[in-house]
């Protein structure tokens, strides 16, 4: 804290993704909102961080939501709002959400644009589904051990 007000590193990761909508003032602030509304309506468990600050992302760093491990980050870009599930190629996407990253072996992403619906009940079942994986990971390693979600 400096003069009374929190240094960047004190201010609650909730805080920095709202300043960050806020920041955007446009359709993708609107988007990463209901995005991010969707991702803690869906498991109550959910843990808020910002994580990779760096200047190329002018020190903002990247919105991460995580249970038992990353399920996905919220990055903006300028005509695309991309929710990137970090263990997305080992899901279910019965719907097919899944539009961007799809050659890796391990992240697969949701590209939103301008104007785009939300298949709100695909979404939240695929935040589900990656929540239950990196439990079901957890647990299969040894002694069960849980990685604790670092704060910024």
């Amino acid at each position: 804290m400096t003069n009374g007000v929190l240094d960047e590193g004190e201010i609650p990761p909730a805080q920095l993704i709202d300043a960050r909508i806020r920041e955007l003032g446009d359709w993708r602030g609107q988007m990463l909102a209901r995005l991010r509304t969707l991702i803690l309506e869906a498991d109550s468990e959910v843990v808020e961080e910002v994580k990779w600050k760096k200047p190329s992302n002018a020190m903002r760093g990247v919105p991460v939501w995580s249970h038992a491990g990353i399920i996905c980050t919220g990055e903006t870009y300028k005509n695309t709002v991309k929710l990137t599930f970090a263990k997305g190629a080992s899901l279910e996407d019965p719907s097919g959400l899944f539009n961007s990253s799809l050659k890796g072996n391990t992240r697969r992403a949701v590209d939103f644009h301008e104007g785009d619906m939300i298949d709100e009940e695909a979404l939240t079942a695929l935040i589900r589904a990656a929540a239950a994986f990196n439990i079901s990971a957890q647990a299969a390693r040894p002694g069960g051990s849980r990685k604790k979600p670092e704060s910024i």
